[in-house]
C-alpha cells in the first residue's frame, strides 16, 4: 500500500477538519480544538489468524 490512510474525524473532538501536520508522516492537526496528534500502524495481530472451529471444519 503506497497511499497514507486519512483519518476521518478528530479522536479528541470528533470534528471533520483536519489537515495533515508539519512533523510528517502519520501526524494530523485539529483546526476545531486546536490538537496535533499521530497516528501509527503496529501491525497484524496473531490472534486474528487462528482458526475458531474446534474440529477442523471451517469455511
Amino acid at each position: 500500500m503506497s497511499e497514507r490512510a486519512a483519518p476521518f474525524h478528530c479522536p479528541y473532538c470528533g470534528d471533520e477538519d483536519l489537515r495533515p501536520h508539519e512533523t510528517g508522516h502519520g501526524a494530523w492537526e485539529c483546526a476545531s480544538c486546536n490538537r496535533a496528534f499521530q497516528l501509527k500502524f503496529l501491525g497484524l495481530l496473531t490472534r486474528g489468524l487462528r482458526r475458531n472451529d474446534a474440529d477442523g471444519d471451517g469455511i
